[in-house]
């Protein structure tokens, strides 16, 4: 009985590449904007790897102004910055408020945002608002008589 011999194979192992990394990748820009900060989170094309991650928050000192547009501005153009040297070309905007029984609309920091992203140098690609909208009917907490301050 023969055992199978093994074959040994010659020359250069195959490099396997990805075309997009040579003219540059598309990637997704989550904007969180709500009235009290305004979050900007770059990930790849399948939204699983994060690219860049920036918060109005982190550009300025005063809690008051983390949902203001000039933080909001700031957040977004690093964030664009660093996206651009990991090999970003362009990105798809989804902007997001608080939504369900709060207010549907995104915050006063989305729209800077997203100018921020396109003068930065990105392609912009598809905008969609991602707000979670309620089909039923959710009671806002504090009960019967409200509030009570």
């Amino acid at each position: 009985m023969k055992l199978p011999r093994k074959v040994k194979r010659r020359g250069k192992p195959k490099k396997y590449e990805i075309k997009a990394s040579k003219k540059g990748a598309w990637g997704i820009a989550h904007i969180y904007s709500t009235v009290n900060n305004t979050i900007i989170h770059i990930t790849d094309i399948t939204g699983s790897e994060t690219i860049a991650r920036y918060s109005g928050g982190m550009m300025t000192d005063k809690d008051r102004e983390e949902g203001m547009p000039f933080p909001a501005m700031l957040a977004a153009r690093k964030a664009a910055e660093e996206a651009k040297e990991k090999g970003i070309i362009g990105v798809h905007i989804k902007v997001r408020g608080k939504g369900a029984q709060y207010k549907k609309g995104p915050g006063p920091g989305a729209q800077p945002a997203i100018r921020a992203l396109a003068r930065a140098g990105l392609k912009i690609g598809v905008i969609e608002d991602t707000t979670p909208i309620l089909k039923g009917f959710m009671k806002k907490r504090g009960g019967r008589r409200g509030r009570r301050v």
